[in-house]
């Protein structure tokens, strides 16, 4: 089993990090998702089904899965440095918001694991593509990985953005066509912009943390990651001043993170989709309220232009003296109202 986490969020070493005041979430008879706005304005969604009733843990697997549990520890490979979903604290342990989650699985299925050294991810893949690792966390499916591993339900999905220094123009990637831009290696972001954005001269690095300390030193024009990442990281790293950053747009690409567990073992990911589910709203918002910092500003979206803001205001007044007018006119025709109302059918028969 893995450690139990901290009390509180540490700050990761050096060597090992990555990824707000919390909505309620609603409830779906599908899904339940806990929305929490990042430092980059964005919202980060923890996609969890609906948990099952609590009569029902004891219930929670087959007597075959039961079985197949007792009889297997995968070898955990997890992200040295993806924060706040993985990363490799200073003690080496492992920590991060898809390490709780995997947590709390193992407590309500009885799943054992053997955490492996933390790697980059290019790393953690050629691993499990050679059969040397069983299990991984926050990874999205691509049909590439697909050929060697299986998903789980996705349980988080944050949105990508494009990263610069602060007080330099906004660009988009169209705009950078020849400039250095950051990208983690190996990431299912990587390939995506690659193709959409050709023109750009890309640059693969380890992990997130090399890309926007890249961009801060003014090694690259911009990075892209994900948006949770990088208020993580701005946090973290101290990221203010002359290396202060500023989030962008969205460049159209949305990591919904999964376990990945290897191609022959279909029982595992069953196993693990059975425990998800078993995870209730509190455990659920817990784990999310731990991890993505409320109030974290560091890394902003930019404001409205000030006519913007003044246009939609003035908008705004129009519609209440709109509004005071038609109430108005109502009260002095109730019976038109009425007479209109019955002519027409009520809105449930009209829709």
């Amino acid at each position: 089993m893995l450690p139990a986490p901290p009390a509180c969020a540490p700050t990761p070493s050096p060597e090992g990090r990555r990824r707000g005041a919390a909505d309620r979430p609603p409830r779906d008879a599908r899904a339940t998702q806990a929305i929490r706005a990042t430092g980059a304005g964005v919202a980060v969604l923890l996609l969890v089904a609906a948990p099952l009733p609590e009569a029902r843990a004891n219930d929670l697997l087959t007597a075959a899965q039961h079985q197949w549990v007792d009889g297997h520890q995968p070898r955990l490979g997890a992200e040295r440095d993806y924060g706040p979903f993985v990363f490799e604290a200073p003690d080496g342990a492992l920590q991060g918001l898809s390490i709780d989650l995997l947590r709390l699985v193992q407590d309500r299925t009885g799943l054992r694991v053997q955490p492996q050294p933390a790697e980059p991810l290019h790393q953690l893949l050629d691993a499990a593509r050679a059969g040397r690792l069983d299990l991984l966390t926050s990874l999205r499916p691509t049909p590439e990985r697909a050929t060697f591993l299986l998903f789980t339900q996705p349980y988080v999905s944050v949105p990508a953005v494009l990263v610069r220094r602060a007080g330099t123009p906004p660009r988009d990637l169209a705009a950078l066509a020849g400039r250095p831009v950051a990208v983690g290696q190996g990431y299912a972001v990587e390939a995506v912009v690659r193709q959409r954005h050709p023109q750009v001269a890309w640059q693969a690095v380890p992990d997130d943390v090399a890309a926007l300390e890249g961009v801060a030193a003014g090694r690259f024009d911009a990075a892209v990651a994900d948006a949770a990442s990088v208020a993580f990281i701005v946090r973290t790293r101290g990221l203010q001043g002359e290396r202060a950053l500023q989030a962008g747009e969205q460049v159209g690409f949305d990591y919904a993170l999964s376990f990945a567990v290897r191609r022959d073992w279909p029982e595992l990911v069953a196993i693990l989709d059975a425990g998800i589910r078993a995870v209730d709203h509190p455990a659920r918002q817990a784990v999310l309220d731990r991890w993505i910092a409320a109030g974290d500003a560091a890394a902003q979206a930019p404001r409205a232009p000030r006519a913007t803001r003044l246009a939609l205001g003035l908008l705004l007044v129009a519609l209440g003296v709109a509004g005071v007018v038609w109430l108005r006119r109502r009260r002095r025709a109730p019976g038109a109202a009425a007479a209109a109302h019955r002519a027409a059918g009520s809105d449930d028969d009209r829709r």
